[in-house]
């Protein structure tokens, strides 16, 4: 699911360099920055409040992963299939992991080939897009939460200095 809104978070980022306004870029200046129209403005600030959401919600699938990972070592596995899926999880997590040719990824993996070839691949099971939508919008529901919380705090930030400086 991380990986999904990962993903979504990336093409808003996309969309969101795309349209910026900004004409050229030359040694890190703007050559010439377009007056945007109102409506443009409406766009990207439609944009810019959506990518913040996207990345939230990353993060709480992301967070979501890791505490699955965590419970790993308390999850008894009752057959070879659930050893593979165990180990399955720890050698998918290696991707985190600064060097995953160091001791002992390297030899997990092995364990999990022979495992493998004794008792078999898991069955794959496809989660359904409905499966997929629902989580999306489990993180997005957290996420929208979030940025609509700490947006009202920095417009209450705003208002606040706004009337100390009157």
């Amino acid at each position: 699911m991380s990986l999904v809104l990962c993903r979504l978070q990336q093409r808003l980022e996309g969309r969101l360099m795309v349209n910026t306004g900004i004409r050229v870029l030359t040694a890190g200046e703007a050559a010439g920055r377009s007056t945007r129209p109102k409506r443009r403005s409406v766009v990207l600030d439609t944009l810019a409040d959506e990518y913040s959401i996207a990345r939230e919600a990353e993060v709480f699938a992301m967070t979501e992963a890791l505490g699955f990972q965590d419970a790993i070592p308390d999850v008894e596995a009752l057959s070879l299939a659930g050893i593979v899926a165990k180990l399955e999880m720890i050698v998918g997590a290696d991707r985190d992991i600064g060097d995953p040719t160091d001791f002992p990824w390297p030899h997990i993996a092995s364990v999990l080939r022979d495992l493998k070839a004794i008792a078999g691949n898991l069955p794959t099971y496809p989660s359904g897009r409905a499966a997929t939508r629902t989580d999306v919008a489990r993180h997005w529901k957290e996420a929208a939460k979030l940025v609509a919380a700490l947006v009202a705090e920095e417009a209450s930030e705003r208002r606040e200095l706004s009337t100390r400086m009157i």
